[in-house]
C-alpha cells in the first residue's frame, strides 16, 4: 500500500486539469476556400544545382544552399511556417542556418508565415521598401486592388530593404532583387544562377503579375492609372530577365501542372500572360 503522503500525491497528479497549450499567435491558421490546394503536401525537391523546393502544391517556397549559409524565398500562410522547416530539415539542412527570407509581396498567402518564419531561425526577411510597408502592418496598402479583402496576416517587425536591381550576396550566390510591379506596387521577383558542375543555369522566383481584387474594384478608373503603369513595368522587367528555370509564387500559376518550368521563354511567356490578363480585364469593365 501506499504511504498517505504519496497517495495523495498522485491523486493531485492524476486528477490535476490538463491545461491547453497557449496557441502561437505566429502560426495562427488563415483559412479561405483556396487553403486546402495552396497547403496541399509536396515532398521537398532539388529543383537544379543549389535550389530546392520546400512549399506545397498551390505556394511556392524556395531554398538555396550558399555554402555559407541558406537562403528562402517566401513564407506561405502562418500556419504553413512549420511544415516549410520541416521540408527544410527533410533535405538535410538545419532552419538556424537560413540567413535571408526573400518576400515576393505583402500578401497573407505569401508573407503570411514570414513572421514566424524570422523568429524561429533568426533569419532577416528582405523585401522592397513599398513591400516593407505592408509586412510591418500585416495589412494590404491602401493602393492594393485586394485592398477590399482585408487580409491580415502577423507583421514583420525588422526588415532590410532593398531597391529594384540591388544584389544580395551569400556565400557562392548573388540573388537580384527585380522590381515586377501590378499585383502589388511592392512585388519582387528574385533571380539568381545555381550551377551542376560546369552547367549553369538563371532561376527566377517571380512574383504575382495577375490583375486579381474585390468585385468593386476598376482597374480602368483614372485614379487607378499607377496600377496599369505598374503593370506595364512589371511586364516588362519579366520579359527581360535571363531565364531558364520559372519558379511562380503560385505553383500552379496559368494552369501549370510542375512546380517550375524549364521550358525556353517561359518568363516572357509569364509576362504576356499577365497582359492578357490585364488587357481581358479591361475590356470586362468596360462592357
Amino acid at each position: 500500500m501506499l504511504a498517505r503522503p504519496t497517495l495523495l500525491l498522485l491523486i493531485a497528479l492524476t486528477s490535476a486539469p490538463v491545461t491547453p497549450q497557449t496557441p502561437d499567435p505566429l502560426t495562427r491558421p488563415i483559412v479561405t476556400h483556396h487553403t486546402a490546394e495552396w497547403l496541399a503536401p509536396r515532398a521537398p525537391v532539388k529543383v537544379f544545382g543549389n535550389t530546392y523546393l520546400v512549399g506545397f502544391g498551390g505556394l511556392n517556397v524556395a531554398l538555396i544552399d550558399t555554402g555559407k549559409g541558406l537562403i528562402l524565398i517566401d513564407g506561405a500562410l502562418p500556419q504553413a511556417a512549420p511544415m516549410i522547416l520541416a521540408n527544410v530539415t527533410r533535405l538535410g539542412f538545419r532552419p538556424r542556418d537560413i540567413k535571408y527570407i526573400l518576400s515576393t509581396e505583402p500578401h497573407f498567402d505569401h508573407a503570411g508565415g514570414l513572421a514566424a518564419l524570422a523568429r524561429d531561425t533568426g533569419a532577416t526577411v528582405v523585401a522592397s521598401a513599398r513591400g516593407a510597408e505592408g509586412l510591418r502592418s500585416g495589412r494590404l496598402a491602401a493602393d492594393d486592388p485586394q485592398r477590399g479583402y482585408d487580409s491580415r496576416f502577423p507583421p514583420v517587425r525588422t526588415i532590410r530593404i532593398v531597391r529594384d536591381g540591388e544584389r544580395l550576396a551569400l556565400g557562392n550566390t548573388i540573388v537580384t532583387a527585380r522590381a515586377t510591379t501590378g499585383h502589388t506596387m511592392g512585388s519582387l521577383s528574385w533571380s539568381w544562377r545555381a550551377c551542376a558542375g560546369a552547367k549553369c543555369k538563371a532561376i527566377v522566383f517571380a512574383s504575382s503579375l495577375n490583375p486579381v481584387s474585390t468585385d468593386d474594384y476598376r482597374f480602368s478608373a483614372p485614379a487607378n492609372a499607377p496600377v496599369l503603369a505598374a503593370f506595364a513595368r512589371g511586364q516588362a522587367a519579366m520579359r527581360a530577365l535571363p531565364c531558364d528555370i520559372l519558379i511562380t509564387a503560385h505553383a500552379d500559376q496559368d494552369g501549370a501542372t510542375s512546380r517550375f518550368l524549364t521550358t525556353p521563354g517561359a518568363c516572357r511567356a509569364y509576362a504576356a500572360a499577365s497582359q492578357r490578363k490585364v488587357a481581358q480585364r479591361l475590356r470586362d469593365e468596360a462592357r
